[in-house]
C-alpha cells in the first residue's frame, strides 16, 4: 500500500502549495491514502471548515490537527460532523470530534489514521499520549483489523517523538511528527517495521521563523516584547512530507522517503514509485 503525509500546512501559501500540488502527486504517485496536517492552515492558527473543505477536494483523505485544533471557534462545531478531520486523541474526554478514523480505500484495504500529541514544551498539557495510543492500537491490531496504521504525533521534543516512535514500533505502519516545521533528515524503518521521521517538516514559506513572517519573531526575541501578531510568510511555499510504501501482508513498512517539492529547499522526490 501507498501513503502519503502531508506536513503542517501554514497559511494561504502553505494552503495554495497544496491545493495545486497534492492533485498532481495524486495523479503521479498513485498513493491509497493521503493525510494532511492542516492545523496552521488559517493565518497559521488553526483550521475554517472551508480549508478543510477544499484539502479534501484536492486529494486529502484525512486532515490531521494540533495544539491549534480549536484557535478558530467554528471548528469546536464542524468537527464534529466531519469524521475525516481528527484532532489528537489525547485531549481529555468530553473534548469534540475524535482521535482516529478509518480510511477504506478503493481496493477495500482498511486504513486506521491516529493523531496524538506531546506534552513536553507544548500547550496545552493533554493527557498521556502513551497509554492513549497504547489503548488505539490493542482495540486495532495491525493485520488483524486494518491493513495499515498512520499516525501523526504532534510534538516540540524530538526526544520524545523519537520514544513515541520506538513505543510503536512493530504495531504501526507509520509514526510522523509534526508540529516544529523543520524536516529532518532521520526518515528510517525502525527495527520492528514501523516507518518514522522526527518532523515531516510544513507546507509554507521557509524564508520565514517557521512559517512566520520574520519582522515580529525577530523584535519579540531581541526585544521581549510583542508589538503586532504573528501572521505567516507569504513567500513560495516547499511543499513538505512523507512517502511511505508497506507490506500488505503484514502493514509494515518496505520502504521510506522523504517529499520536498518547489519553495527554497532542496528537492526530494520519491524514487520508488
Amino acid at each position: 500500500m501507498r501513503l502519503i503525509f502531508l506536513g503542517d500546512v501554514v497559511g494561504r501559501s502553505g494552503r495554495d502549495a497544496v491545493y495545486r500540488e497534492l492533485p498532481i502527486m495524486r495523479q503521479r504517485y498513485k498513493p491509497d491514502v493521503v493525510v494532511v496536517n492542516g492545523e496552521n492552515a488559517a493565518h497559521g492558527f488553526g483550521i475554517s471548515l472551508d480549508m478543510y473543505q477544499k484539502l479534501r477536494e484536492c486529494g486529502a483523505d484525512v486532515v490531521t490537527l494540533g495544539n491549534h485544533a480549536f484557535d478558530q471557534r467554528e471548528a469546536l462545531v464542524f468537527i464534529e460532523r466531519e469524521s475525516n478531520l481528527i484532532r489528537p486523541s489525547n485531549w481529555p474526554r468530553g473534548c469534540p470530534g475524535a482521535g482516529s478514523c478509518m480510511v477504506v480505500t478503493p481496493s477495500g484495504q482498511r486504513v486506521l489514521v491516529m493523531n496524538a500529541m506531546g506534552r513536553v514544551m507544548i500547550e496545552p498539557v493533554l493527557d498521556d499520549p502513551f497509554p492513549a495510543l497504547a489503548h488505539a492500537l490493542d482495540q486495532c491490531q495491525l493485520g488483524r483489523d486494518c491493513d495499515a496504521i498512520l499516525i501523526d504525533f504532534h510534538g516540540e521534543a524530538s526526544s520524545e517523538k523519537m520514544a513515541m516512535g520506538h513505543f510503536v514500533d512493530g504495531r504501526a505502519s507509520l509514526l510522523v511528527g509534526t508540529h516544529t516545521h523543520t524536516p529532518t533528515a532521520d526518515h528510517q524503518i525502525l527495527p520492528g517495521g514501523t516507518a518514522y521521521m522526527t518532523d515531516a517538516g510544513m507546507c509554507g514559506d521557509y524564508d520565514s521563523v517557521i512559517g512566520m513572517d520574520k519582522a515580529e519573531p525577530l523584535q519579540r526575541f531581541q526585544r521581549k516584547l510583542p508589538v503586532e501578531k504573528f501572521k505567516p510568510a507569504e513567500g513560495e511555499a516547499t511543499v513538505c512530507g512523507v512517502a511511505v510504501e508497506t507490506d500488505d501482508k503484514t502493514g509494515l513498512a518496505l520502504k521510506i522517503a522523504p517529499i520536498r517539492i518547489g519553495g527554497r529547499l532542496s528537492q526530494a522526490d520519491v524514487g520508488f514509485w
